[in-house]
């Protein structure tokens, strides 16, 4: 049986816990993503368009943040930098790293969905006048990013547990709180697994959202077709 004391601390941590993620964590995840798209969407059309010099410049930079540990990353940005003479704000810091790695797996994505799209829909576009430009946009783009957004949803659920790591570079985000409040209390177990419970919370509910969109995008393409 749990005895009262561990209760306690459990439910006083809670709120503790909480307000980070809902205050740090989630907003972190949502800016991050955001710039992430961004990137993966002009870095995958970029790549699907052939254009030679920057082609090569996209998978190199696909290459580097694939190929190496998220948290290298976090501490090159962080702790690395300032050796160079730049210094970088902790929250700021993990914006820009988590944009960068997760927009290059996002690119991969994006890319192989615009090459799913067939190609008379291109075709099409410039023959009835469009340019190039605009038929990425009114016409490739959309249907890609339809296929690409079950693999895109994973992504941003998988980037929430990831701003865990964000703890590392001193952002007091829910890990961040959790370590310290297991410092004073020395109940780790009890304490990580409560967080390890709050984010399971957080991913569940952004699980539901992708199957309610992803049913919405299905009726949508039913209708059309």
């Amino acid at each position: 049986m749990i005895n009262e004391r561990l209760l306690e601390i459990i439910l006083d941590s809670f709120w503790q816990i909480l307000l980070p993620g809902l205050a740090v964590t989630i907003p972190l995840t949502a800016v991050s993503f955001f710039f992430a798209m961004i990137i993966a969407v002009v870095t995958a059309m970029v790549q699907f368009a052939k254009v030679p010099v920057l082609r090569h410049v996209a998978r190199f930079y696909i290459w580097v943040a694939r190929g190496t540990p998220l948290l290298v990353q976090l501490f090159v940005v962080f702790y690395g930098l300032p050796d160079l003479g730049i210094l970088v704000d902790p929250i700021p810091a993990a914006i820009l790293v988590f944009s960068l790695n997760e927009g290059a797996y996002c690119a991969e994505t994006v890319r192989a969905s615009l090459e799913a799209v067939p190609a008379g829909q291109m075709e099409a576009g410039r023959c009835v006048g469009m340019s190039y430009l605009q038929v990425m946009r009114r016409v490739v783009l959309p249907q890609a990013m339809r296929i690409a957004f079950p693999s895109l949803a994973n992504s941003l659920i998988a980037m929430v547990k990831d701003t865990s790591l964000a703890s590392n570079i001193t952002v007091t985000e829910m890990m961040m709180k959790t370590r310290q409040i297991a410092s004073v209390n020395q109940e780790f177990l009890a304490l990580y697994i409560e967080v390890g419970l709050i984010y399971l919370l957080f991913c569940t509910v952004l699980t539901k959202v992708q199957s309610a969109v992803e049913k919405r995008l299905n009726y949508y393409g039913r209708k059309e077709d």
